[in-house]
């Protein structure tokens, strides 16, 4: 079997819950398929990659991850912070070897996945279900889009790029409109004059 020229590590689990609702057990199974298996896999295949001359390792994480907080993915989150962390330091150690490492960073994305967690959220929390909400009142994204993007960053046209933690979530971290809508009512929710009451600390050189 010729030596592979391309890895994509995609497999992913979505732990629901704050660091309180992470029992040990989950985080061990979160880390464990996560990160554990692009560890064991991308070693297993990497000395054969090196030895044929290089190639393109792609990395699935999400803006859930050192990018962007979002409520109740603990320890998701930080499985996908590591998988950022995981993708840089082997770009670094290998790009002399012709070994190209990034990470796609997806947001909201239309997949079986998203369908079950939100069919099996009920109750107040049910909004909870989504990962973060995609660009300000715009659709989810496509899995054909951020596969274009796999494939991009495997072929030639990106042979410059590496280390790289590349963002696909149609600005959901922009926010859009909602942001602004928060933040004017918090600024209604001030009482007048309860800033400016208070004393600003002093600058001491």
């Amino acid at each position: 079997m010729p030596a592979p020229d391309v890895l994509v590590n995609c497999a992913g689990f979505v732990h629901h819950g704050t660091i309180l609702e992470c029992r040990p057990e989950d985080w061990e199974h979160s880390f464990g398929l996560n990160v554990r298996s692009m560890y064991v896999v991308t070693r297993g295949v990497l000395p054969r990659m090196i030895a044929a001359g290089g190639g393109a390792i792609v990395n699935i994480a999400s803006v859930a991850s050192s990018v962007k907080g979002v409520p109740n993915r603990f320890v998701y989150s930080a499985t996908k912070a590591a998988i950022i962390g995981l993708t840089k330091s082997i770009a670094v150690d290998f790009v002399a070897k012709g070994i190209r490492c990034n990470a796609v960073c997806p947001g909201t994305v239309d997949t079986p996945s998203l369908g079950d967690r939100i069919a099996a959220a009920t109750g107040p929390g049910a909004g909870a279900a989504r990962l973060h909400r995609p660009a300000a009142d715009g659709p989810p994204g496509r899995a054909e889009e951020v596969a274009d993007l796999c494939v991009y960053l495997a072929s030639d046209e990106s042979r410059f790029m590496t280390g790289q933690a590349v963002i696909i979530d149609g600005a959901s971290r922009s926010d859009g409109p909602h942001r602004a809508r928060r933040a004017q009512a918090a600024r209604r929710a001030v009482r007048p004059g309860a800033w400016s009451s208070r004393r600003s600390p002093r600058c001491r050189g």
